[in-house]
């Protein structure tokens, strides 16, 4: 409606420049120079006033059906598929799967417009959000965002999945993997998975969960090295000397967010459209699928050059992405953890109560090391559990009925109106 207001004005506008023309107040040229127009196309206004009046200012192609208007079986057929197959799909998602499917290009704009009058999308509006915009990093791999997504990624077909995602502060490259719960385990093993592929990031940005935070006190042993009390993720990044930053708040790492906010909405539909029901099967379609989402979304960093390091060949991931602790040798030569016994298979005075670091991998493999070396142990035997003894129960026996004789006095006694007085 406000652009046939403006239009109106603008032809009353005409109209009242070509009255002062016609009543010899202002020239032809003069009449153009107001209007924007050339002479010409004012001598042409001018004929179709004397001939039309009023009417001849405006646009001979008002009201009449643009030849590029797409044909209305066409738009029909669109909106049966839409309405059919992805009604709950935003325009510009539904528009992908037409072409890619269905073999119908059309423009996002007119799917929205078909959407709408179907009434399968309403106009969104944003909520002005209140927070310090920051820029951009300005190498690939300077800083990378890290954070599960609990979601219902596969809409109750299967078990409830996390995502754990790792986005590129500077490119937007993205990096995730499935996994059934957001913990210590799916957190090492999907950034082994991430410096496999890409490399070495200089930083980590990620929220304060517990896994990635921790709000105990430090330990004698971290107060002797003069460090707070950090998880055993921390302990893992500060290994391969990845700088760690913790965020205040979701909005501070909004590029994840917003990513998670954008695959919650396609990657769901693009599962729920080829039948993922398993953990297996989702992480198999999500190496697949990342490939065609970062060709789409990623940005090219401000600078040219990778901050990404190579892993070095000294280091072994399964070494410092595992559960690590301290234990002590006791004079038995036995080392206690996490409620089994081990003892050493090579016994030296060296060792004895000596601090070894306990090495257990998600593998199942466990190692004791002490000096960069690693111990030989084996599961110390179990004691057989002692036989209860028998325990004798002694019984009283039941004391017989007792029965008075004859002779007792209650015997005797007689109840009436005598022994009253």
């Amino acid at each position: 409606m406000e652009e046939e207001i403006t239009l109106r004005k603008q032809e009353l506008e005409r109209l009242r420049v070509l009255h002062q023309v016609l009543d010899e107040k202002i020239t032809q040229i003069d009449a153009g120079g107001i209007l924007g127009i050339t002479d010409r196309q004012v001598r042409t206004l001018l004929r179709r006033v004397e001939a039309h009046g009023a009417k001849g200012v405006i646009h001979l192609g008002r009201g009449r059906v643009s030849p590029r208007k797409m044909p209305q079986e066409t738009e029909d057929r669109i909106a049966g598929i839409i309405r059919s197959k992805y009604p709950d799909f935003s325009p510009l998602h539904a528009a992908e799967k037409l072409e890619e499917r269905h073999r119908i290009r059309v423009s996002r704009e007119k799917v929205r417009q078909v959407m709408m009058s179907c009434g399968l999308w309403k106009r969104k509006r944003r909520k002005r959000e209140d927070h310090v915009w920051r820029e951009r990093k300005h190498h690939a791999g300077e800083m990378v965002q890290m954070d599960g997504s609990h979601h219902a990624w596969l809409e109750g077909r299967g078990p409830k999945l996390v995502l754990m995602g790792y986005v590129d502060d500077a490119t937007g490259r993205l990096y995730g993997r499935f996994y059934d719960h957001e913990g210590i385990y799916p957190a090492m093993d999907s950034l082994r998975r991430y410096i496999e592929l890409y490399g070495l990031p200089l930083a980590i940005y990620l929220d304060k969960h517990s896994t990635y935070k921790t709000t105990r006190q430090a330990d004698m042993d971290e107060l002797l090295k003069d460090r707070k009390a950090e998880t055993q993720f921390e302990c893992a990044l500060s290994e391969l000397g990845i700088r760690v930053i913790h965020a205040h708040s979701p909005q501070a790492k909004g590029r994840v967010e917003r990513v998670f906010k954008t695959l919650q909405d396609r990657l769901v539909k693009e599962m729920r459209l080829a039948g993922i029901r398993t953990l297996e099967e989702a992480n198999h379609f999500i190496e697949e699928y990342l490939v065609t989402f970062n060709q789409r979304f990623m940005k090219e960093a401000l600078e040219e050059g990778d901050l990404h390091r190579p892993l070095p060949k000294s280091i072994v991931l399964e070494d410092i992405l595992c559960i690590k602790g301290l234990r002590t040798i006791n004079d038995g030569y036995l080392i206690r953890w996490r409620g089994q016994t081990y003892v050493l298979g090579k016994r030296s005075l060296t060792v004895r109560r000596q601090k070894v670091t306990v090495l257990d991998r998600f593998d199942g493999r466990l190692s004791f090391r002490f000096k960069g070396r690693d111990l030989e142990y084996r599961p110390a035997p179990q004691p057989k559990p002692a036989s209860p003894k028998p325990v004798a129960v002694k019984i009283r026996p039941r004391p017989p009925k007792y029965i008075p004789p004859p002779e007792h006095p209650w015997r005797h006694m007689t109840f009436g109106a005598g022994h009253a007085r």
